[in-house]
């Protein structure tokens, strides 16, 4: 356990799926306090907390999608810490589409998967920005995906999403400089139930045509959120891929 982050409070959010609690887990355990958000089940966000490392972590519901919501969770973690020094997107929803079925592929379907997985980082930015402001080194963490640049993911608005994100990383990176940084991480197959019907054989063959030879865990995207705050400290505005060299294949 470090104490690199000693005495920063840092926001998870969707910090009840595997990326998020790895992510709240890593950031404890470097010294920060950690706001552990989950969308409805708010005992299993109070959990998340209990077990991490360190002190003064706490557990919040908050829904993503609804600006209201994500306002009153700022004014939350102002009251109760008076600072934020990193916020970090996590939450997502997707749905597998042969990217051959456009029908399949409808509006509610793109309007949901952009709401969730474009949108609601962006409130969540304009939410906590003058909290990161305030704190006068700022950081901003989004999970991104590779399939934003390689076409190939559980659907086509879910690549198109992820995309939108690393353009808003390099727009928000400018715009925000010099008192918040914007970064995002971009995994490639990760182990966890994140995808819809994705199990064992789907890991074992993507892991298989891996160049180094397995699939992501969580723990390895949280370990690249973690030196987004820890050591990376001159970059912004781009994207930082951890794939295994996926997108190589």
């Amino acid at each position: 356990m470090s104490n690199l982050l000693e005495g920063k409070v840092a926001v998870v959010l969707g910090g009840t799926g595997g990326i998020g609690v790895a992510a709240a887990k890593r950031l404890a355990g470097a010294g920060a306090s950690v706001v552990v958000c989950g969308r409805a089940d708010i005992e299993k966000a109070r959990h998340v907390a209990q077990s991490l490392p360190g002190h003064g972590h706490v557990a919040k519901a908050v829904s993503i999608t609804e600006s209201d919501s994500l306002a009153a969770l700022a004014r939350d973690v102002r009251a109760l810490f008076g600072r934020v020094d990193i916020l970090v997107n996590t939450a997502g929803f997707t749905k597998p589409v042969k990217h051959s079925d456009l029908e399949a592929l409808t509006d509610e379907l793109i309007d949901e998967i952009m709401k969730v997985n474009w949108r609601a980082q962006f409130a969540a930015i304009r939410a906590f920005r003058d909290l990161l402001d305030d704190s006068g080194a700022g950081l901003v963490v989004n999970v991104s995906s590779i399939s934003a640049t390689t076409g190939v993911g559980s659907n086509i608005a879910y690549c198109a999403a992820k995309a939108g994100l690393d353009v808003m990383a390099a727009s928000l990176g400018r715009a925000l400089a010099p008192r918040i940084r914007v970064l995002n991480v971009s995994p490639g197959v990760v182990d966890t139930s994140f995808v819809p019907g994705r199990g064992a054989d789907f890991n074992d063959k993507v892991a298989a045509t891996t160049p180094l030879g397995r699939i992501g865990t969580p723990d390895d995207i949280a370990e690249a959120i973690e030196a987004c705050a820890t050591h990376l400290k001159f970059s912004t505005g781009t994207t930082i891929v951890v794939d295994g060299g996926r997108r190589l294949g």
